[in-house]
């Protein structure tokens, strides 16, 4: 998990790319809130998932809206989705 991310976070579900090197979290914060955030792994780094955006810091009412902000958000997340 990044250090973005603050670990009392519950990730509920991780989107990688076809490729392997991208992917999305979303989580839900113990408030209720959900937010998303992006991450790349490169083999220069030894595949550590290292996060591309603050997506983070946008919160959601609710999952489905979290997942949609991702869609708009992360190019290549709505292009796989269809």
């Amino acid at each position: 998990m990044s250090a973005r991310l603050d670990p009392s976070w519950l990730v509920l579900a991780s989107r990688e790319s076809v490729d392997g090197l991208r992917c999305v979290d979303t989580f839900r914060r113990p408030d209720g809130s959900f937010g998303f955030e992006e991450f790349r792994r490169d083999p220069e780094d030894m595949g550590v998932w290292t996060p591309v955006a603050y997506f983070s810091d946008a919160a959601f009412a609710s999952r489905v809206e979290a997942d949609a902000a991702a869609e708009r958000a992360v190019s290549w997340l709505s292009a796989e989705s269809l």
